[in-house]
C-alpha cells in the first residue's frame, strides 16, 4: 500500500497522513493514532528514498562515539538509552547512526556528517564540564542535543539531565537522618559534568548537618563492580572506616555489596549503601521491594525524551532551546538501616 492508497482510505490528505507518521506537532493525537493504527493494520511502510528527496533530510540521527569511550557501546546505562531513543526514531521513521572514531578525530567526525547531510541530527553523550564539542556543535548550525549538560559552557543548547546534585543530597541526607555521620562516596570520573554535581550534592548534605569533608572517605573512577569493590576495601581497611556509602552506580553499589559480604558485613544493619539507579532494563534494582536504597531516574526514558526533542528541534528549526531538568526520586530499600 502507497501513501495516496492509505489517505484515501482514511478520508484524508496526503499531507496529514504524512505529517502524522513523521511526528509533526501540528496534527492532534486523535487523527496521529487514526493514522498510525491504519499504517500498521495495512502493513504501510513509507518510501524512505522519496522522503528523503523530498524533504532534503536524510532521517537518520548520529550518535559519535571516540574510542576512548568505547566501552560505551557495551555500558548497559548506554544501552538503555539508545533501546529508548530507539522506540523514538522507528516511529518517526528515523535511522540512527553510531559511528565509532578516533578520539583526535572526533571533531571532525561531526563536521564530515553536517557537511554530508549524512545526519539531521546529533546526540552527544558524556558531556564533560567544559564540554568543547558544544560550541563546536553550535558554529556548524546543525541540530543537536546533549544528554546531560555542561556546566562551564556559555553557549546556548539543548539539553536533557536529571538533578544529579538534588538525587545525591537527598540520598545522603537519608543516611544522616539515620545518624550516620562517616559516610563514603564512590563516584564516577569527576571529569564528567554528572559526576561533579553528584559530588557537590553529597558535599552540601555533610555541609548542611555541620560535617566537615574527609578526602579518605572519597573516591572517583570508572562507575563499575570491580571499582566499587576496590574503593570499598579500601576505605573499610582505614582506622576510622565509614558506617555507609553513596555509589553513583547500582553497578558500583554491586561492588560495594561483595566486598562487605567478603568481610562477613551484612547490608543494611553493619553498614548501609545508597545508590543512584538509572532504572537499567537488564539490572533491575528488585521486584517487590528494592534490594538497594537509590535515587532513581530511567535511562531509557531519558533516552526516548531526547530523542523526541531533538526530532522536534528537526522539524523547527527556529523555535527556542529546548531544556529539561529532571527530579530523581528516592525509594527506600534493603540497603539501609541505623547507624549501628
Amino acid at each position: 500500500m502507497n501513501l495516496r492508497e492509505l489517505s484515501k482510505r482514511l478520508n484524508l490528505s496526503q499531507t496529514t497522513v504524512s505529517r502524522a507518521l513523521n511526528g509533526y506537532p501540528e496534527v492532534n493525537e486523535e487523527t496521529r493514532k487514526r493514522v498510525t493504527a491504519a499504517a500498521a493494520e495495512f502493513n504501510y511502510r513509507p518510501n524512505i528514498r522519496a522522503r528523503t528527496l523530498a524533504t532534503g533530510r536524510s532521517m537518520s540521527i548520529g550518535h559519535i562515539i571516540p574510542f576512548s569511550k568505547q566501552n560505551e557501546m557495551v555500558n548497559i546505562v548506554f544501552a538503555d538509552f539508545i533501546a529508548g531513543a530507539g522506540e523514538i526514531y522507528a516511529q518517526h521513521g528515523y535511522s540512527m547512526s553510531l559511528s565509532l572514531v578516533r578520539d583526535e578525530d572526533e571533531l571532525s567526525a561531526y563536521r564530515g556528517v553536517a557537511d554530508k547531510g549524512a545526519v539531521d541530527g546529533i546526540i552527544v553523550h558524556s558531556p564533560a564540564r567544559n564540554d568543547p564539542r558544544i560550541a563546536f556543535l553550535a558554529d556548524l548550525d546543525i541540530p543537536f542535543l546533549v544528554h546531560g549538560r555542561a556546566s562551564e559552557v556559555t553557549t546556548p543548547y539543548s539539553w536533557l539531565d536529571v538533578n544529579n546534585k538534588r538525587a545525591i543530597e537527598t540520598g545522603t541526607r537519608h543516611l544522616l537522618d539515620l545518624g550516620h555521620r562517616r559516610i563514603g562516596l564512590i563516584n564516577g570520573e569527576e571529569r564528567m559534568d554528572f559526576a561533579q554535581r553528584r559530588r557537590d550534592g553529597y558535599l552540601a548534605a555533610l555541609s548542611a548537618a555541620g560535617i566537615a569533608p574527609d578526602p579518605a572517605l572519597m573516591r572517583s573512577g570508572e562507575m563499575s563492580e570491580p571499582y566499587g569493590h576496590l574503593a570499598t576495601q579500601e576505605m573499610l581497611d582505614s582506622a576510622t572506616p565509614p558506617t555507609a556509602f553513596v555509589a553513583s552506580s547500582i553497578v558500583s553499589a554491586l561492588g560495594i555489596r561483595r566486598a562487605l559480604h567478603e568481610r562477613g558485613l551484612v547490608m543494611g544493619r553493619d553498614i548501609s549503601v545508597l545508590c543512584f539507579d538509572d532504572e537499567i532494563s537488564y539490572l533491575p534494582n528488585g521486584k517487590t521491594r528494592p534490594v538497594f536504597t537509590a535515587v532513581h531516574s530511567s535511562v531509557r526514558a531519558a533516552g526516548r525524551r531526547c530523542a523526541e526533542l531533538l526530532i522536534d528541534q528537526i522539524a523547527h528549526p527556529d523555535h527556542k532551546i529546548r531544556t529539561e531538568l529532571w527530579d530523581a526520586e528516592l525509594a527506600i530499600g534493603a540497603s539501609t538501616g541505623p547507624c549501628p
